[in-house]
Order: structure tokens, then sequence, then C-alpha cells
């Protein structure tokens, strides 16, 4: 396979990432001064699945957390943690070696609080999640075509699967319901 870039050719990538982060009840870790439960994640938009062009995701974390710099080799593409306080995240997005893309670096502040419009912290929604959600593009310019050939088969192969096995469940699906039915009228005979 050829990794020879195609001068003049664009592909853009919406993603999302940040994070949300949730009060831990009174009853926290033990022996431990982490109020929030947190999840900071790399997706798609609408959720979707970035695998097909992101090998892996590097998630830097504070240095007081033990191992602060965390890998994600497969989606979702996200990290859980606790903790107390916010921090800047770096967040380092790998691509998969045929695209030829270098690794992209994001930051995300980590959000745990519900702040106000004047910066204060609310007291009215702490117990409710908190999310910091920010959306970007991935603008890959004179990508490889080979890459995005091979990203489409894919698809394609993975598009078919699903269809014949959405045909196995549809037949599935008739036997199971007119071997129901076939019960129902038996039940109705035996009750007579």
């Amino acid at each position: 396979m050829s990794n020879k870039r195609t001068k003049g050719v664009t592909v853009i990538r919406p993603i999302v990432y940040g994070n949300i982060a949730t009060l831990l009840p009174q009853k926290k870790i033990p022996d431990s001064d982490h109020t929030h439960k947190w999840t900071v994640s790399v997706k798609g938009l609408n959720n979707e699945d970035i695998s097909s062009f992101v090998k892996k995701v590097t998630f830097k974390l504070h240095e007081t957390y033990a191992n602060p710099q965390r890998v994600v080799e497969h989606p979702p593409f996200e990290l859980t943690e606790t903790g107390w306080g916010e921090f800047e995240l770096t967040i380092k997005l790998q691509f998969v070696p045929e695209s030829g893309e270098k690794p992209v670096m994001l930051y995300h502040n980590l959000r745990l609080h519900p702040y106000e419009e004047d910066g204060s912290i609310s007291t009215a929604n702490k117990n409710k999640p908190v999310q910091s959600f920010q959306y970007d593009e991935l603008i890959q310019r004179n990508i490889c075509v080979q890459a995005e050939i091979d990203e489409i088969r894919k698809i394609e192969e993975a598009t078919k699967k699903v269809q014949e096995q959405l045909v196995i469940y549809k037949e599935k699906l008739e036997k199971t319901t007119k071997e129901l039915d076939e019960v129902k009228l038996e039940l109705e005979r035996v009750k007579k």
C-alpha cells in the first residue's frame, strides 16, 4: 500500500472532547480527599467511532496522580478518575500509521464545579453532573488517498456484516413469532 499524499485533497473530521463530572456521595473513597468522579473523552460528533483514523489517545493528568500519563488504545477513548481539583489536561491524538499524520495535541481544563456567569461556584446545581465539552475539527490536507480508500472499504465491509446479521435476526424473529402464535393457539384450544 502506498502512503503517497495527494495534493488538493482535504478531509475534515469533527470531534468532541471534554469531561463530565459528578459529586461523590458523602461516603466517598476511604482515606481520600477526593470529592468528584470524572470522565474525560474524545469522540466523534454524535458519538461516532473515530478508531478508523485515531490509533490511540494519551491523557496527561496532573502530576499528583499515580501514572499521570494514561494511554487508551481502543474506543471508547475515555478515562475515568476521581479527584478534588480542576486542572489542565493534555490530550494527544495519534493517528493510524497509514494516514501519515503527525500527532495532534489538545488542551482541556477539567471542570468539576457548576459556575455562575460571574465565575462563582453555583450551589443550586451542585448535585447535577457538570459537563464541559468542546467541538473541534481535525483538518487533514493533502491526505493519503489510499488510507481513505481503505477506510471506506472497512466501513463497507462492516455495513455488509451488519446487514447479514440483520437478515439472520429477522429470520429468527419471524420463526419465534410463528412459534409463539402456535403456542397461543394451542393455549386457546386447551382453555376451551
